[in-house]
């Protein structure tokens, strides 16, 4: 008699309940981090601040443990996925309410850009069109421009789309949207996105970082655009420098530029045109760290992001490539910055 396998052994559902655990657990280290930290929004609105970032970091650190084919199933019809993306703005509502700053035209913007690309790539199913160039030029430029948080048509004169300290979030609610539509709704092969680890991950990521470190360094220092501190920072920071890197810097920086971007221009430019043009479009992202065009820093990011690619595209592993980010960014903050 044949063994009909249950629910509960279903490897993905495995995954999902260590995923949440993790989660759980999580929040409890970011909190206390926080608390640390002494976190002035924490401080002053600790349950607004605390269920925004909950809520806003679920979907973030769950797509990683394989949840999407769940939504996908549960959200069966069309109306019901378009209509789900609403739920990735609610953290904005969880901070602006208690706050006494909401600002309902903030709000149907988020609510807009959410539900516009779901339903863009909702309608246009076929990867690497005019569709997915718009939408991912939309969500890249928002995030870049700071137009989530500092100015253009979204602000708000006297007042920040997210209040001081959490500036973050835009970026993390912007990858929230764009895991969202190319996890669940138009779903695309060889993104890599996943949080279990595997040591090929940090074997890839570190070999390239190797590759990248005797390039910028001698490079970075003739520019001007790296200065050596000789000061030794202490023990606990260059791990945890590298672990906040890599959740809300590096992750979702390379999720666009690789998992999307490079994945699917390679469906129009093949392997090498792809990686050099991602790379390129990467350095131009950082032209504005600066008062003015930093072309330093655009130049170096083009470099990395070469480093970065290729660490992706060994195994089509953001984690590898998240590695290599992450480290090439911490070595950097610490010691050259």
């Amino acid at each position: 008699m044949p063994i009909t396998a249950r629910p509960d052994d279903d490897p993905s559902s495995v995954r999902i309940a260590a995923g949440g655990a993790a989660f759980c657990v999580l929040l409890v280290v970011f909190w206390l981090i926080a608390r640390a930290f002494r976190l002035s929004q924490l401080e002053q609105h600790p349950i607004s601040t605390f269920v925004s970032f909950a809520w806003l970091f679920a979907p973030y650190w769950m797509f990683g443990f394989d949840i999407a084919p769940w939504l996908r199933r549960t959200l069966s019809s069309r109306t019901a996925r378009i209509a789900a993306s609403a739920l990735l703005t609610l953290p904005y509502f969880f901070l602006s309410i208690p706050r006494a700053e909401f600002h309902w035209q903030l709000a149907m913007a988020l609510i807009a850009l959410a539900a516009l690309i779901t339903a863009a790539l909702e309608v246009w199913q076929r990867p690497a069109t005019w569709v997915d160039l718009v939408v991912l030029a939309v969500a890249g430029l928002v995030i870049d421009l700071g137009l989530l948080n500092t100015a253009g048509p979204l602000s708000v004169k006297g007042t920040t789309l997210w209040p001081p300290g959490l500036g973050g979030f835009p970026k993390m609610m912007m990858a929230n949207v764009a895991l969202y539509g190319y996890l669940v709704v138009k779903p695309i092969d060889g993104v890599g996105y996943s949080l279990v680890p595997r040591f090929s991950d940090f074997k890839v990521g570190l070999r390239e970082m190797l590759f990248y470190t005797p390039i910028v360094i001698p490079v970075g220092l003739v520019l001007g655009f790296l200065h050596f501190h000789r000061a030794w920072p202490q023990a606990w920071m260059p791990p945890a420098a590298w672990v906040f890197t890599f959740i809300f810097v590096a992750l979702p920086e390379e999720l666009f530029f690789r998992g999307l971007v490079q994945n699917l221009l390679e469906r129009r430019l093949g392997r090498y045109g792809a990686l050099l043009l991602a790379s390129v479009l990467f350095g131009l992202s950082h032209f504005n760290k600066g008062a003015t065009f930093n072309w330093r820093y655009v130049l170096l990011a083009a470099v990395a992001g070469v480093f970065y690619g290729r660490a992706w595209r060994q195994q089509r592993r953001l984690f590898a490539s998240s590695v290599t980010h992450a480290s090439v960014d911490t070595i950097w903050s610490l010691w050259f910055r």
